[in-house]
């Protein structure tokens, strides 16, 4: 019999030059499109020595608006204060869905 447990998901990853020309990846929280067409994507930092999965770690995330699609695309800069307004209320509908989900696996 497989074990399905095993094949719940891969990881999206995406892979940015930071300003010195050095590649960092980033794990995809969230992608999301809104009504007026613009994409966003939320991704916070792949850490090799993460702690264990037992331990609540605070991770940073980080959000662009991006267009294109598959592995070429382009990240946009959010400057505008009500994009991050949104950003902002959108991740914490997240955290609370996630937490929610933790909570009714234990």
């Amino acid at each position: 019999m497989p074990d399905d447990a095993n094949h719940e998901h891969q990881q999206e990853t995406v892979i940015i030059s930071n300003e010195e020309g050095e590649q960092e990846t980033f794990e995809v929280l969230y992608r999301f499109e809104r009504d007026n067409g613009h994409q966003y994507i939320l991704l916070t930092p792949v850490d090799e020595e993460e702690a264990a999965d037992d331990e609540t770690v605070e991770q940073e995330v980080y959000a662009f608006r991006y267009e294109g699609d598959g592995e070429n695309i382009n990240l946009i800069p959010i400057e505008d204060d009500s994009e991050w307004d949104m950003i902002e209320e959108v991740l914490h509908t997240l955290e609370s869905e996630w937490n929610d989900d933790e909570d009714n696996e234990g």
